[in-house]
């Protein structure tokens, strides 16, 4: 999992301060008005939309556009969409297994612009429990390093409920069940340690060490989908090695 968390992170920063920086905003705004028409717009009584704020605010959304969307998602301003969560699954090259989440208002858009990323990009798509059987959901929660070190983060999650912490060398990633996510971010709260992201995540059981060959063909599929206004996460099962990261740039 290491290769692939580091790409991703690193990927995340990067789409922080580039060009597509109002994609990713939107996206951001979209999950916290799903949160709260799911679980009402109080923060302090529904951990998934102070998740999604906190990961909003981490990616310097301005408070103004997230106090909308809580607005908007709990009903107290008019104009939020009906929006529907929807897995689709399918294989990228040498087989890696890819599960697409959406948060969409169209479900035909979105089956059709994500069977065309796929299809151009080396994908196919395969039917619902195909793949899904390849991902376990848990809680994801990743900590910038900033000093500290895999024992620090361990100590402050250990009687919390993580499972595991691993190093991705700019940052930390703890892994619980994702009943124990909101315990172990307080946790982490409680003793002073800052985390970038925490959230409930498709984490692969096995998976597919890429080559400098096949790597760039696998990125080039998941940032197309990532790419698609309806595309909310990717997640796929590879690995790839920091020579191969090197080498691919």
């Amino acid at each position: 999992m290491s290769g692939h968390s580091k790409w991703a992170t690193t990927k995340h920063k990067k789409a922080v301060i580039d060009a597509k920086r109002g994609k990713m905003f939107a996206k951001l705004i979209k999950n916290i008005e799903v949160a709260a028409r799911t679980g009402g717009g109080d923060p302090a009584g529904n951990p998934t939309l102070y998740d999604a704020i906190q990961k909003a605010k981490k990616s310097s959304v301005p408070n103004d556009n997230i106090d909308r969307a809580v607005k908007r998602g709990s009903g107290q301003e008019a104009g939020g969409a009906e929006y529907q969560s929807i897995t689709y699954e399918g294989y990228g090259p040498s087989g890696v297994a890819v599960m697409v989440e959406c948060l969409t208002d169209n479900r035909n858009r979105a089956a059709s612009e994500v069977r065309v990323a796929m299809t151009r990009n080396g994908g196919t798509m395969a039917d619902p429990g195909s793949v899904a059987y390849l991902f376990t959901r848990k809680g994801v929660v990743i900590v910038p390093a900033s000093g500290l070190t895999e024992d620090d983060v361990l100590m402050a999650v250990l009687d919390a409920g993580a499972e595991e912490v691993n190093d991705l060398g700019e940052s930390f990633e703890v892994i619980s069940e994702p009943t124990d996510l909101v315990k172990v971010r307080t946790a982490l709260q409680d003793a002073g340690i800052d985390y970038d992201s925490a959230e409930a995540s498709f984490v692969p059981s096995t998976n597919v060490e890429l080559d400098a060959d096949t790597a760039p063909k696998v990125f080039r599929l998941v940032e197309a989908l990532e790419d698609l206004d309806d595309v909310q996460t990717v997640y796929a099962n590879f690995d790839v090695s920091d020579e191969v990261m090197a080498a691919v740039g």
